[in-house]
């Protein structure tokens, strides 16, 4: 008997040659585009968001950050809607507490607790959509105004929620409705990070006050040589002393004194933004101060984004203010470098079918993601910060 031929067998083995070299040629090239959109090479981020122009005013420069691909945000509610139209209800734990015993309406989640907290208010969503609460965000009311401690979905029909906030009216205990409004503000960065990242009553109240220091190490020369900051120290202490005597902070910064530099600078930055960035797939913003680049915030939707730009842009130009004045100013490269993904230490939060929350450190960098898990996973805010101290 003959031997078969070799010919189909080689040809094969040359075939399937072909084919994995085809492969890892391919699977080289999908790594190589990831490894230079995740390094800054290329214009879009690993995450697919690319930049726009520079916005510059004074010491504030603010990147407009886009995105081919959104997501359907229109299923959530904001904090400021939701207050202001009855559908969230945010109160003293205090008084909710006895609310529902006086009335027999139902178990106290509680505990033995029956006082107002500091610390701790009550929100309930009566709404029919899924509710979103920012760190930072300010409520107006109670014993003292408050911030939400961090980013959170409230689901529809959830239990009444005890809710993590710290206070920015250092000095009042009490008021006369024990309900909370919308004030349509979030604190300004410096402020912010104390909440989001740092957790901390204490260094919230301190840096509310402007007494939160500076690292030198990272603002380097230009800090120390530049003038001096547009809304000092001692604007904030005077603007206490005559409008705010409880260290509210909504009325610091609407103050005469303050509130017309913030309204000056924002108003300036944002006709330039809205010349600069004529698209409408805007989804957020990364922000320096003098030529460091220190924050951003990129939202799932444009919608999204808009709904929160105008708050979002006063706090900044708070910041801006309280910042020493320089000529430097950051570059898109910066820019871009920013927006790389941290690797460091993970620390993460779930509510099952709800949200992930997830919070990622690495040096003086923390970013913050919220994800929603329903209807299906989306990333509903990203924060990325270069912490002050």
């Amino acid at each position: 008997m003959r031997p078969r031929p070799k010919s189909n067998t080689v040809s094969g083995i040359l075939a399937l040659t072909v084919l994995a070299l085809a492969a890892g040629v391919v699977l080289m090239t999908n790594v190589d585009s990831n490894v230079r959109a995740a390094s800054g090479g290329d214009e879009k981020s690993a995450r697919g968001w690319r930049l726009g122009e520079a916005v510059t005013y004074e010491n504030l420069t603010v990147f407009p950050v886009y995105a081919s691909q959104q997501a359907d945000t229109s299923g959530f509610a904001t904090l400021d809607e939701a207050l202001a139209s009855g559908d969230a209800v945010v109160t003293e734990q205090g008084s909710y507490i006895r609310r529902t015993r006086d009335g027999g309406g139902g178990s106290n989640p509680y505990g033995s607790y029956a006082s107002a907290q500091v610390n701790q208010l009550v929100l309930i969503n009566r709404g029919k959509r899924p509710l979103l609460l920012l760190a930072g965000e300010v409520v107006s009311g109670g014993k003292q105004d408050r911030i939400i401690g961090k980013d959170r979905i409230v689901p529809i029909g959830a239990e009444p929620l005890p809710l993590s906030v710290f206070c920015v009216e250092h000095g009042r205990w009490n008021g006369g409705s024990d309900k909370f409004q919308a004030a349509g503000t979030i604190v300004h960065p410096s402020v912010r990070e104390k909440a989001a990242v740092d957790q901390s009553q204490t260094q919230v109240w301190a840096a509310v006050r402007g007494a939160a220091p500076m690292n030198s190490a990272r603002t380097g020369s230009a800090t120390a040589a530049g003038a001096p900051p547009t809304v000092s120290r001692n604007d904030v202490d005077a603007a206490i002393a005559s409008n705010a005597p409880t260290m509210s902070y909504k009325q610091i910064y609407e103050s005469p004194r303050v509130g017309r530099s913030v309204e000056e600078l924002a108003g300036q930055l944002q006709r330039r933004f809205e010349q600069a960035a004529k698209q409408h797939d805007v989804v957020g913003v990364v922000v320096a101060f003098g030529g460091e680049v220190a924050w951003s915030d990129i939202f799932a939707s444009s919608a999204l984004f808009e709904t929160y730009w105008p708050k979002l842009l006063r706090s900044y130009a708070v910041e801006a203010l309280s910042r020493p004045a320089t000529r430097e100013t950051a570059s898109v490269d910066d820019a871009r470098d920013f927006l790389r993904p941290s690797s460091g230490r993970v620390r993460e939060e779930t509510e099952p079918g709800v949200y992930r929350w997830r919070e990622r450190t690495e040096g003086p960098a923390s970013e913050i993601e919220l994800e929603a898990l329903d209807p299906k996973p989306v990333t509903l805010h990203w924060l990325k910060v270069l912490r002050a101290s």
